[in-house]
């Protein structure tokens, strides 16, 4: 697998030639209310960018810091890091409430414990009720955020799956945006309020999903695990083709769904969790994904998304408002790079986004760590400005491919049967990198300054090894063929052969017609 590019042959996906190409997203009324559900769990990855982007926001607030003791060091840390360790005690738990319960009941389970949550953090009367509320936050969004982009994978239009699932992740800037400015906003309020806003604001996601959540459709994959083959059936007739459950798309995605569970099911009922790593095929899926979570968090993003105002403070930027001012316009670009690159995608593939990345990182960083030093050294008023660009530059590199692609790239390698458990694997390796990353980092940047930057000049430099030696293309294929692609040629030929023939012999059964029933989805 070491630095090639796995074919797709063709460059076409198997079901291409089967979507009614007069069906687009703008003049279909059931595929324009599948993507309005879609954006309601796409929320889920707002609720997350808006807590670090607060974080970052109240660190330049004089009433938050008064109010909590003016906390650095390792307190800081902590405050940052909790809620990734409220995330971590979760973990073990929200695999099997998404896989038991399914995708809407863990979505549900995680808005509600951070509506209640948010409550608490905007209540809070002392810095150890302000964690105890941030560790529920971080417990609760474990739930919301594993499900949630299964979900929106799982539902979502074939043609419109990979650019719908990296908007997952691309959204955590929409979440950034509103907490940077509303921070900016708050920034004069002479009392408790300036930071009490900004934290009664993060509920508001949750409130939307606790409200709206079971009108959303289940997944079909799910249903068919669960044995209701024909609500799944039901629900892709639904929402992919106007109700036709004869549909050529509808009849391949569902055989296609129905074959590849039965065939993951075979050794995930054996062996469970060790199947992550019992195979050839998924020590690969899980190399890639651990790798590139730790990478998300450890290519330097971490010093400008959690501690913004110290670093300002190593190149003389000491002035509040003016912090605030360039995280709220950062946020901003960063959105619209990431956004964009979210429906390249497919286009472009991922491969080429992680390497053209990772080099754009590497660049930047270390003429951002370059000017640091030149600043440091003279005091250079030039150097602090080119800071600034260099920063701008380094994050719209970093918003090509770390942020659409994570997530959307990891649930697209996993089977069905393991993709709870993988995402579980993958979001497990993200906290465990951030809270390092907010432990370690205000620490290290007051001990040693921009010299800290060094060590991420050659961390990325190991990244880019990583990625061009090891991550593979995937665009244009089903979830099943994507994932048939870590178990060789036979497992994708068994796939597609059981898919293909399934609807083939249902065509016979039917005498070769479609007909035009509507069939209602049920929620």
């Amino acid at each position: 697998m070491g630095g090639g590019v796995v074919a797709n042959s063709g460059g076409h996906a198997a079901y291409s030639h089967l979507i009614d190409p007069n069906r687009k997203w703008y003049n279909n009324r059931r595929i324009i209310a599948l993507n309005a559900w879609i954006l309601l769990l796409l929320i889920t990855s707002s609720t997350n960018g808006y807590d670090g982007s607060m974080m970052n926001g109240l660190q330049s607030i004089d009433q938050w810091r008064l109010y909590f003791g003016d906390p650095h060091g390792s307190m800081l840390g902590l405050l940052n890091a909790i809620q990734n360790i409220g995330c971590l005690a979760a973990y073990p738990f929200s695999p099997y409430v998404a896989d038991g319960l399914g995708r809407r009941s863990s979505i549900f389970l995680g808005a509600s414990i951070m509506c209640i949550a948010t409550a608490i953090q905007t209540a809070s009367q002392s810095v150890g009720m302000f964690i105890g509320a941030r560790f529920l936050i971080g417990f609760g969004l474990t739930f919301a955020a594993s499900a949630a982009p299964l979900l929106v994978t799982e539902i979502a239009y074939p043609s419109h799956r990979a650019a719908l699932t990296s908007t997952y992740n691309s959204l955590w800037y929409s979440g950034a945006i509103v907490a940077a400015w509303t921070t900016f906003g708050t920034f004069k309020i002479d009392n408790t309020w300036s930071w009490r806003v900004p934290s009664a604001l993060q509920g508001l996601p949750s409130i939307i999903q606790v409200a709206l959540i079971w009108f959303c459709p289940e997944s079909p994959r799910w249903l068919v695990d669960k044995g209701r083959h024909e609500q799944a059936l039901r629900t892709l007739a639904y929402y992919h083709a106007d109700g036709n459950a004869e549909d050529p798309l509808v009849k391949y995605e569902y055989e296609e769904i129905k074959a590849a569970i039965d065939l993951d099911r075979e050794v995930a009922a054996k062996i469970g969790w060790k199947t992550l790593f019992s195979t050839r095929g998924n020590l690969k899926r899980m190399r890639i994904i651990i790798a590139i979570a730790f990478f998300s968090q450890w290519s330097g993003n971490g010093l400008v998304s959690y501690y913004l105002n110290r670093v300002f403070n190593t190149i003389g930027i000491t002035d509040g408002t003016i912090q605030l001012l360039i995280n709220g316009i950062l946020q901003i670009w960063n959105l619209a790079w990431a956004l964009a690159a979210s429906f390249l995608c497919e286009r472009i593939g991922r491969r080429v986004l992680f390497i053209s990345s990772t080099i754009g990182m590497l660049i930047f960083f270390t003429l951002q760590t370059a000017c640091s030093a030149a600043y440091a050294n003279t005091g250079s008023k030039p150097a602090a400005h080119a800071v600034i660009a260099f920063i701008f530059l380094f994050y719209a590199s970093y918003d090509i491919a770390f942020t659409p692609l994570i997530v959307s790239y990891t649930v697209e390698i996993l089977p069905y049967q393991l993709r709870a458990k993988g995402f579980t694997v993958f979001n497990f390796a993200i906290s465990l990198s951030l809270i390092f990353n907010q432990y370690v980092n205000p620490v290290a940047l007051d001990t040693i300054g921009w010299k800290y930057y060094i060590v991420y000049c050659v961390w990325l430099a190991f990244e880019l090894v990583f990625v061009y030696f090891f991550v593979i293309e995937t665009k244009n294929r089903t979830l099943e063929e994507t994932a048939a692609l870590f178990d060789g040629d036979d497992a994708a030929d068994q796939l597609a052969g059981a898919a293909v023939g399934a609807v083939d012999e249902k065509d016979g059964h039917s005498s070769g017609s479609l007909h035009d029933d509507k069939i209602e989805a049920k929620a």
